[in-house]
């Protein structure tokens, strides 16, 4: 037993030291995993409905964590719900939002009517994660909201990095796309776009005006309760983050405490298309008003609360009112910017509990953010803002 004990023991020895010549021979099947489209380019991914989740399946960073990471366009999540007057739950907006994102480059992405890929482009795209966010003290996330923003916002881009830009002492910055979270989130979000840029146009697509003063909403019973979901904007008022008369909502379709709401809201700073006029001036009149107020030379940054859609089309939301636009309504709108200079973008108030089984609101809210995606890429760097500038000044 002992020598037969020895000679598989040096049986198994030798055949082990034979694996260092063996050659490692691919499967039949490794090009079926990273799939090329013919044609354009495209990538299509292997299985739209397995691995991990990220917007539009892109290539993922944590790029808080990474001071290396380069890109012209991120994607940062900020899982914040505790600034909600009714429904909570948009703080799993961020995963829903990528849930709802993963067929967007099914057939490789291009986008027909802006005539563009945001997938395939001269633009380095990243999900860069999650911003850290407590839900225990309010105070203490919207300053990490803002800080978490700056630091990917200030960060060196990809492209044209050398180049002269928008943004304060001529720099070109990268463009960053936020996933909310409750509308709270914009208010830490234009303060750091302020840091970047100064005060900005701001576009804010949503049912509900959210420049009340803090006591008609919520009642202010102290500074942490004055800011929240329907009064950041009065707030970024008051702290000189909107450009003066270049911002308007469009979409709006709320109730209000009473006529001087609209006083108010002009006191702040906005124009009001309302829902209702889609049936008058159709979608081309929107975005007519809308270009006409903000114009096409200055930095903007755009909101979009996904309430702004019907309920049909959007369940998910934290206050969702009747009598609002469709998917493809909305998405028309946006296209008809693709002019505008945005520099950084969010879309709030998806709460996933609230959903479908057939996810209609997370898949809106995705589609939603593809045409905003488009419109960046399609702009070109930064950059080129100046430089279309220049060239119209000779």
């Amino acid at each position: 037993m002992r020598s037969l004990l020895i000679a598989g023991l040096a049986a198994t020895a030798t055949a082990h030291s034979g694996h260092k010549n063996q050659k490692v021979v691919s499967g039949p099947h490794q090009s079926l995993w990273y799939n090329r489209l013919p044609g354009d380019g495209g990538t299509q991914a292997d299985s739209v409905f397995s691995g991990i989740t990220t917007f539009g399946r892109l290539p993922y960073q944590n790029c808080l964590e990474n001071p290396d990471a380069l890109y012209d366009i991120a994607f940062i999540g900020a899982p914040f719900d505790t600034g909600t007057s009714y429904r909570p739950g948009a703080r799993f907006g961020p995963s829903g939002i990528r849930q709802g994102s993963r067929r967007l480059n099914l057939y490789g992405g291009y986008n027909v009517p802006l005539k563009t890929n945001p997938f395939n482009s001269w633009a380095t795209v990243l999900d860069c994660g999650d911003i850290p966010v407590t839900s225990y003290d309010n105070t203490w996330a919207i300053k990490q909201i803002e800080e978490g923003h700056f630091a990917i916002l200030s960060r060196t881009p990809a492209t044209d990095a050398d180049k002269r830009g928008p943004a304060l002492k001529g720099k070109t910055l990268p463009r960053v796309i936020t996933l909310g979270g409750d509308h709270t989130i914009t208010l830490p979000l234009l303060r750091s776009i302020n840091r970047a840029y100064g005060p900005v146009s701001v576009i804010h697509f949503d049912s509900h005006l959210d420049t009340w003063k803090p006591k008609v909403f919520g009642g202010a019973p102290s500074d942490v309760a004055s800011i929240n979901h329907g009064t950041y904007f009065y707030h970024a008022a008051m702290e000189g983050l909107l450009a003066n008369d270049t911002n308007i909502h469009a979409g709006i379709r709320t109730t209000l405490s009473g006529p001087s709401d609209y006083d108010n809201d002009g006191y702040v700073g906005f124009e009001i298309v309302e829902a209702r006029e889609i049936d008058t001036i159709g979608t081309e009149g929107i975005i007519k008003r809308i270009l006409n107020r903000v114009g096409t030379e200055k930095p903007v940054y755009l909101s979009i609360d996904i309430d702004t859609l019907d309920p049909a089309f959007a369940p998910a939301t934290g206050t969702p009112e009747t009598g609002g636009w469709s998917t493809r309504e909305l998405r028309t709108i946006l296209r008809g910017l693709e002019d505008l200079n945005l520099i950084a973008a969010d879309i709030v108030e998806v709460a996933p509990a609230y959903d479908t089984n057939a996810e209609h609101t997370t898949m809106a809210a995705a589609d939603v953010l593809y045409e905003v995606m488009s419109i960046m890429v399609k702009k070109g760097p930064l950059s080129k803002m100046i430089e279309r500038a220049e060239a119209d000044d000779l």
